[in-house]
């Protein structure tokens, strides 16, 4: 019987029985309070803004933690277990736990429960970032009986809410619209996010969402919860608010056939889910999973980014020697650190001049290439450029030679007609071999070629024709050991070149997720490089990733947008160019190479520093990004008159994160046609309380503000 009910921040139902161990995951500002009551359950009684430790105790006992299938609770479960008596309820007891201070501000909790009957254990794993305030859990099951058991569903985290009214925004779309942002209130029922494409498992949804308390949060204001999946697969989100109004929310891989047997003494482990709270509103929630990312997560998350020059779009596969070499001197003329060379490189018996055949034969290919890629990579050493290459290691066309002495290593299912997207198939990660034969295209091409500088690793296709050779009567672990047999590659991968820099790719957002960004330094945020549109592609996936991973090239889409306002856009990612230069005239090329020096010495800024979104394009014709470098020395802002109506009112913009008794010079720079022009002096304070009149009733037109503290 509901007794009272705790309101500070997000505070779970509290029921009447007094706590008798309380466990706290705290980090710097948040807290997510638990406690095991006397009955030997793991409950949830808090989560919220840090209060001071006295008081946490009037607290009651609170919700059940993570719930499980077929004994007393009615909603959905965290954990769905089958044993081999067919009985498939579960009951966890507390065992013991312990705390862990990994390093210095992050903070490791394992709380170990286990079924008195069953014996199967769960440990709850949350691991706490105190300076960033981010939590990250997930479950480890052990199947400690004397036979199989079946894990029907098996969530990494389970999160309760009490509140008057909640809203959620996810991030759907599909290829070359990711990420677009929508808002609903969640009323009694269910509400459930995932996905079930298995390779490439973010083309219709990406792995996030945002939560409001109480009412929807700005940027600024409102209790708000960010939360994702870390896992490169399907995924599956539960909100269900049950009939007296408390929210739970259900993360984990996605259930849908792909229940998971494990033998006696075998553990499964789930993928962290991560999230993080702010009473300040989204914005700062942002932030936090950005420090997160760089500190933490994303391989090498606070190293440099290398601008680049891709010939995809200056020549798709019609290419040779002289081309190739051609581009190296472009690269060199716009100022960009690498030439990336796309597909068409490889395949002899069946050449790569379109995505019909070839894939899968990553031998160099001699009417193309008869000396490799020797040629372009010594005249990239003489101009300084670097060399880097794209691969689709996990894809075979059915006409190729790997398809022909392999068939089996695909994924298809017998008896039916093969199904294949963009004229291919995916391999079966699952199988070992498969991942050694993965595994020794990138290790040949790095034996062969030491100076490959970059990969961009593809992922093109979703995952159809669901059928293991190898798996046999386990069917229903594909999804699961393809997303394993992946991070097996990739562990080797960074193993053996753990300086290798890498792109992850999947016909643009396709990929999106922090598992995957151990591994990779960015990724490529869709192949819709229209500005317009990459406004907002870019300002959905910032609201979790840094902008350091995202790339964002300046490219040929939407021909009513000029270069300054392309190049702008992409400036505000990991910068680089689809383009032939030989298209710009005189002064767009001045106007590009001065670009790329801009955007060198805003990088403390831009990739490592705070994002503060002042204008959203979802609330009317403009958008305006600042963002400021850790110390607070360097700033730039950029504004975007993208289609303002004719007579529109402007107000000024009002800046964030500065010191309001410092004084700061304001630059307009990365002008086209002039240098930088000293638009006046002001105060923190004055930017932050009045703000400037930056936005304009010029169409498609952009501007780059320079903040510099005196």
């Amino acid at each position: 019987m509901i007794k009272t009910v705790i309101f500070s921040g997000m505070a779970a139902v509290a029921l009447t029985a007094p706590a008798a161990i309380p466990l706290a995951i705290n980090t710097d500002d948040v807290t997510l309070m638990l406690n095991v009551d006397d009955d030997g359950m793991l409950r949830q009684s808090y989560f919220g803004k840090r209060m001071a430790d006295e008081s946490y105790g009037p607290l009651d006992r609170g919700v059940e933690a993570f719930t499980t299938h077929g004994y007393t609770d009615q909603f959905e479960p965290a954990l769905h277990i089958n044993h081999a008596d067919y009985n498939s309820s579960s009951v966890l007891k507390y065992v013991d736990h312990k705390v862990e201070e990994v390093k210095p501000g992050v903070t490791v909790t394992t709380i170990n429960l286990a079924d008195p009957v069953y014996n199967d254990a769960v440990s709850l794993v949350y691991t706490a970032y105190a300076p960033e305030n981010v939590i990250a859990c997930h479950s480890v099951i052990t199947n400690n009986s004397k036979k199989d058991i079946e894990l029907e569903k098996y969530a990494s985290s389970m999160l309760s809410f009490y509140a008057p009214e909640y809203y959620l925004t996810e991030f759907s779309g599909d290829w070359g619209k990711e990420a677009r942002m929508s808002s609903q209130p969640l009323r009694f029922g269910k509400k459930v996010i995932d996905t079930k494409l298995g390779a490439r498992a973010n083309a219709y949804v990406s792995p996030f969402f945002i939560l409001s308390l109480d009412e929807p949060a700005t940027e600024t204001s409102g209790d708000v919860v960010l939360g994702t999946l870390a896992w490169t697969g399907n995924f599956r989100f539960n909100f269900e608010v049950d009939n007296q109004g408390l929210l739970r929310v259900i993360s984990g891989i996605n259930p849908y056939f792909s229940a998971y047997r494990l033998k006696k003494g075998e553990s499964f482990v789930t993928p962290d889910f991560v999230f993080t709270y702010s009473k300040e509103g989204i914005g700062q929630a942002s932030r936090n999973f950005h420090d997160w990312a760089r500190n933490h997560k994303v391989k090498d998350g606070n190293g440099d980014r290398m601008t680049l020059l891709n010939n995809w779009e200056v020549t798709g596969t019609d290419f040779n020697d002289e081309k190739l070499i051609a581009m190296m001197h472009d690269a060199k003329e716009l100022g960009v650190d690498m030439f990336l060379l796309d597909d068409g490189w490889f395949g002899n018996k069946y050449p790569r001049d379109n995505d019909l055949q070839g894939l899968g034969d990553w031998d160099i290919m001699e009417k193309k290439l008869p000396n490799g890629f020797a040629p372009i990579i010594e005249e990239g050493k003489k101009l300084g450029v670097k060399f880097g290459l794209w691969i689709e290691p996990e894809m075979v066309n059915p006409k190729s030679e790997l398809y022909e002495k392999h068939p089996d290593w695909a994924v298809t299912i017998p008896n039916r007609d093969i199904y294949t997207k963009r004229h291919q198939l995916v391999l079966d990660l699952s199988n070992p071999e498969v991942q050694d034969y993965v595994f020794s295209i990138v290790d040949k091409l790095m034996t062969d070629w030491p100076d490959i500088a970059y990969f961009k690793w593809d992922c093109n296709s979703e995952l159809t024709n669901v059928y293991s050779h190898y798996l046999g009567k386990d069917q229903e672990n594909l999804y699961v050991d393809y997303v394993r047999g992946l991070y097996n590659v990739l562990d080797r991968i960074r193993d053996k070149y753990p300086d290798l820099p890498m792109m992850m790719c999947a016909s643009g957002g396709g990929r999106c997720d922090f598992q995957g960004l151990e591994y990779f330094t960015e990724f490529w945020t869709s192949d819709d490089t229209d500005p317009v549109e990459r406004i907002f592609i870019q300002y959905g996936m910032g609201q979790f990733m840094p902008s350091k991973v995202l790339c964002a090239h300046v490219a040929r889409w939407n021909d009513d947008v000029k270069i300054k306002f392309r190049t702008n856009v992409a400036m505000m990612g990991k910068l680089g160019y689809d383009y032939n230069i030989h298209h710009l005239d005189e002064k767009e090329l001045a106007y590009s190479k001065q670009a790329v020096k801009n955007y060198e010495k805003l990088k403390p800024a831009i990739l490592d520093g705070d994002l503060y979104r002042l204008v959203s394009p979802y609330e009317g014709t403009h958008a305006v990004n600042q963002f400021m470098s850790k110390d607070g020395k360097l700033g730039a802002v950029f504004t975007f008159d993208i289609y303002p109506r004719w007579g529109e009112n402007y107000y000024n913009v009002k800046f964030q994160g500065l010191d309001p008794s410092a004084r700061y010079d304001i630059y307009e720079i990365d002008r086209f046609d002039a240098g930088d022009f000293k638009y006046g002096d002001y105060t923190g304070e004055y930017l932050m309380e009045v703000g400037l009149p930056i936005l304009t009733g010029n169409r498609l037109h952009s501007r780059v503000y320079e903040i510099r503290k005196q």
